[in-house]
């Protein structure tokens, strides 16, 4: 048997995190058994449904790498094939037109809930006869069509999650609508639990792969599997994604668009990664859980998928995202980053080696790409001094400390300084060395060497490392004007004191 397995969003909505971790389900298991991963767009709900949500649905799932092997197919454009199977249901006798006005359904639940009943349709209009139908469309009445679900009906699969799961036909809500009345047509709209039997029949999808939420509909959905004289695919249920209180991941909780994690700065990888652990746990000493989707799927199994909800860790998240930019190249981080910092506002150079100095340099602190402007503004805009560091430049010996190394530097960017990446070490070690000359001729400890040069360059006590960021400002010729910037400050300052 060829595995094939879909992914069915409905475009009511962006692409969700619960829906995207559904489709990565999917993917790992078609992929890990050679199989067809199938995407249909569920999008017979006309009102609600919008092209750019579809787009935003279609984008989203290339962007996490979940490339399907077949569609994407529309549901709006297969409603001929959907009337014409509930119309062979209703030759059968499996089906019947049901004439009930709203009112009619109200009362019915009013009377159930006063002698506190389960709320279900009686099914008094199976079996009308020819003269009533007629008195009914003599009123105006439209009907909907409803699928005939027997009481004393078990209905049992067994999921590749929760194992065996059984349900009384009784305990199903009686009748099931499948199509409800519109103008037009005598079948009327075809609604969600019928036609995604038709289409995972048509398109032979072998397993079921969805979250736990649809329990609910698979005995409806076996039912008419069977009605419809096709065999029943596979099913499996995945946990819920949950906050941190326990309750179903929703907007309340903030962000839940795969659009809006992609616009907070974190990677595709990363995310894919996460929303894989989210349920599901790698073999033990078979694999790390940092990891690719390719490697995923070489392991991935419904035995290691839990049955109890997935919370959603923030601080899980930011550190898997910070893993896999640390797995970067600086070339590969310099291509993310790049039109993160243009964005910003940044001038950027033209400089392929001074860009990958400088991602070699952040990378190592970086858990999402949005923090990188922040990270990076020492090198892209002249320093704002902090309170901390105006105190820092009144104290002794610092005026002396940033005159020396303004000088030392200034006759260094009158040369071409060679920045070819197998260099950049050797003018690191280069300002070591005379970092570490300096304090000698100075008598002055390194710790104030180290913090004035910091607090000067960058008016802030915090920041990258002190010698690669000494050097990427070196390559552009930004230390000396600095130092001179920062020795005028101090000037003004004792020019204030002595007024």
């Amino acid at each position: 048997m060829t595995v094939r397995v879909r992914i069915a969003p409905s475009p009511t909505g962006n692409l969700h995190i619960g829906t995207a971790r559904t489709a990565v389900f999917n993917y790992l298991f078609a992929r890990h058994l050679q199989g067809q991963f199938v995407l249909r767009i569920e999008d017979t709900d006309l009102e609600r449904s919008r092209p750019e949500f579809t787009e935003n649905i279609l984008e989203g799932l290339k962007w996490l790498g979940l490339n399907w092997d077949e569609g994407p197919f529309f549901q709006s454009q297969r409603i001929d094939l959907y009337r014409q199977k509930i119309q062979a249901l209703l030759d059968k006798g499996l089906a019947y037109r049901a004439y009930d006005t709203p009112e009619e359904l109200e009362a019915m639940r009013e009377v159930q809930k006063a002698n506190h009943e389960a709320p279900r349709y009686d099914n008094r209009h199976r079996d009308l006869t020819a003269e009533q139908e007629a008195a009914f469309k003599a009123e105006g009445r439209k009907p909907v069509i409803r699928f005939k679900i027997e009481d004393d009906r078990e209905i049992a699969w067994t999921d590749l999650v929760r194992g065996k799961v059984s349900w009384k036909g009784r305990d199903l809500g009686g009748d099931m609508v499948i199509a409800r009345a519109s103008e037009g047509s005598d079948i009327g709209q075809p609604l969600y639990n019928f036609v995604v039997v038709v289409d995972d029949i048509d398109m032979k999808i072998s397993h079921v792969i969805r979250g736990e939420d649809h329990i609910s509909n698979t005995p409806k959905q076996i039912l008419l599997y069977e009605a419809l004289g096709a065999a029943v695919p596979e099913f499996a249920h995945t946990p819920l994604i949950l906050n941190q209180a326990g309750a179903k991941l929703s907007k309340r909780d903030g962000v839940t668009s795969i659009a809006d994690f992609q616009t907070m700065g974190y990677s595709a990888e990363a995310l894919a990664n996460y929303m894989t652990l989210l349920g599901w746990s790698p073999p033990e000493g078979v694999m790390e859980e940092i990891f690719s989707l390719d490697q995923a799927a070489q392991h991935f199994s419904f035995d290691r998928v839990n049955k109890a909800g997935a919370k959603f860790d923030w601080d899980k998240l930011n550190w898997l995202n910070g893993q896999h930019l640390r797995r970067l190249a600086p070339s590969e981080l310099s291509q993310q980053l790049l039109p993160v910092w243009q964005a910003a506002g940044y001038e950027v150079p033209d400089d392929a080696v001074w860009l990958e100095g400088l991602c070699a340099l952040l990378g190592q602190s970086l858990n999402r790409t949005t923090e990188a402007p922040a990270m990076a503004q020492t090198f892209f805009v002249e320093p704002t001094f902090e309170q901390e560091a105006l105190d820092h430049l009144k104290q002794p010996n610092v005026g002396i400390i940033i005159q020396t190394f303004e000088k030392l530097f200034r006759e260094w960017e009158k040369e071409d300084l060679p920045m070819q990446e197998d260099l950049w070490k050797k003018l690191e070690e280069k300002i070591q060395a005379a970092i570490q000359e300096q304090i000698s001729a100075l008598g002055v400890k390194k710790g104030l060497v180290m913090k004035t040069l910091r607090m000067a360059l960058t008016g802030t006590k915090s920041g990258p490392e002190l010698v690669p960021t000494i050097a990427l400002l070196l390559a552009h010729k930004e230390v000396a004007q600095r130092l001179t910037q920062a020795n005028k400050i101090i000037a003004s300052m004792s020019g204030s004191a002595d007024t």
